[in-house]
This record gives structure tokens, sequence and C-alpha cells, in this order.
């Protein structure tokens, strides 16, 4: 009986025990439950204060933006300083208004800096390439391999087109039919380029072909004369005439002339076709591709 006893009295502190911790839990959740709608509503409005401090940051921002390039504009920066100062304003600006709703929602800067402190290696392996891109623009900027406004072509991935902007990180290039090309600072700070618009005054170079009977000297006579006829063609600089080849079915003529940059394409097309004109006129034939077929 008394081993009953005693086997029962433990059973019921058993129980006990099992209630107790039962209870417990029912009021952990009942006071999680409680102040469930008080943690709601603060982190309602640290929700619309970020929102509002976003807001009033952003335009903060643009403001900053406009008074710096204002300031640069009268200090005769270059268009390229201007741009490059502008991204990067814009970019360190951001993050301090991110670092700003962070410290809202109750992360304090110090953790910030802890976090990335342990993990820096990670992080400056995921951001190696935009720090390439970054010291590579400031490395356009001091050598000036180019300016906003020039043709270049970039020789690796052979991208080319009128540069337009040159950010912190990419370099922005409109192609002829307006197309829009981001190159990376890093690629054009460490590859070889062509900038085509760079030099004032560009030669252009055509190849005519005339027919075995017609007269040398007569066709270099006719391109002479449309050269120094032609408005866009510069006098101060020599015109060439001369032999370039013997085809199969034509002597190949090679014309040299000078242009303004500006006016390449337009000297070189009006300058074929006035000697085909000419060529016409004068009897100087251009010789085209024929099969003759002999019947036996």
């Amino acid at each position: 009986m008394r081993q009953i006893y005693f086997l029962l009295m433990s059973n019921m502190q058993d129980a006990d025990a099992v209630v107790a911790e039962v209870e417990e839990k029912i009021g952990f959740f009942e006071r999680h439950l409680n102040e469930l709608p008080d943690m709601l509503l603060a982190l309602g409005v640290r929700v619309v204060m970020a929102m509002v401090v976003f807001a009033i940051g952003t335009r903060v921002i643009a403001f900053l933006r406009k008074i710096v390039k204002k300031a640069l504009a009268k200090s005769s920066a270059s268009k390229e300083a201007e741009q490059f100062l502008d991204s990067a304003i814009k970019a360190l600006l951001y993050v301090i208004l991110i670092f700003m709703i962070l410290q809202l929602f109750g992360v304090q800067a110090a953790s910030i800096a802890t976090v990335i402190g342990s993990v820096g290696v990670t992080v400056a392996l995921a951001i190696q390439g935009s720090l390439t891109n970054c010291i590579g623009g400031i490395l356009i900027l001091t050598l000036k391999p180019f300016k906003v406004g020039d043709y270049i072509v970039e020789d690796t991935y052979k991208n080319e087109g009128v540069v337009r902007e040159i950010t912190i990180f990419y370099t922005k290039l409109f192609t002829y039919d307006n197309k829009m090309i981001l190159v990376p600072n890093g690629t054009l700070a460490n590859c070889s380029l062509t900038n085509v618009t760079d030099a004032t005054e560009r030669r252009v170079d055509l190849t005519v072909g005339i027919s075995y009977d017609s007269d040398i000297r007569q066709a270099r006579s006719v391109v002479e004369r449309l050269a120094a006829q032609h408005p866009l063609v510069l006098k101060d600089r020599d015109v060439s005439v001369y032999v370039d080849s013997l085809g199969d079915s034509s002597v190949v003529l090679g014309i040299r002339f000078w242009a303004k940059k500006e006016n390449i394409w337009k000297a070189r097309c009006e300058m074929l076709e006035n000697i085909k004109y000419a060529f016409d006129e004068e009897g100087i034939r251009i010789p085209f591709n024929q099969l003759d077929v002999h019947l036996m």
C-alpha cells in the first residue's frame, strides 16, 4: 500500500509540473498576444517614418546634386568631371540615406560597421568589379583618352559609339542608329581603344577602278580637279591620286584627301558621286564584273 501511495503521489507531482509548464506557456503566448497590437503599431509608425525620410531624403539629394552641378559649371570643370562627380555624390548620399532609414528600425551604424568588418573579405570580393570600374573612371578623367562627344572604338569587344556620359561605374556610348551601349570603365581603362574624332582633321581614302582602255593620266587629272573644287576638301593638305593596284578587270586608283572630322562622311559620299558623273562625261569607263560565254 505504501508503494502504491508513493507512486500516486509521484504521478500527481508530475501532473502538477506538466500543468504548471502548460500554464506558463499559455501565459507567455497571452503576454505576446497582448503586446502584438503595440508592436504592430510601433512597426507601422517606423515604416511611415522611413517612407517620409526616404521621400524627403531623395528631394534633398536632388537639391544638393543641383547645387554641386551649378558650382562645377561655374568652376569651368570639364563635362566628364561633372558627370563623374555627380554620380559619385549620388551614390554616397543614397548610402547615407539607407543608413538613416536602418537606424529608424533599431539598427545602429556601429552594428552595421561591425558586420561589414567581419565579412570584409566577402564584401571586397563582391564589389571588386565595381571598385575596378570606379578606379577606371578616375583614370579616364585623369588621363583623358577621350571626352564627351568623341567617337571611340573599344578594341576588346568592338563596342563603338559617341561618348554621351561618363559615370562612376560605366561610360555611355550611343551608336549612329541611337542605340545605347554601357561599357564598364574598367574595360575602357585596361584595353586599347581608338579615338576616331580626337583630331580635328582626318584623311579620307577612296579607291575607284577604271578600265584598262581608259587613260590613267586623264582620270588622275579629273579627280584632282574635283578635289580642288569641292568645298569640304581641305586645300592646305595634299591630294594624292595614284595607281593602287592592277586588278583582274580594272586599274584601281587610290585617292587620298583631307577633311574636317565633322565633314568626312559627307565629303566621301559627294566625291564618289562627283567622280562617277565626271568619268561618264569624260568617257572614262568604270568596269564591272561580266562573264563572256563562247558557244562552239
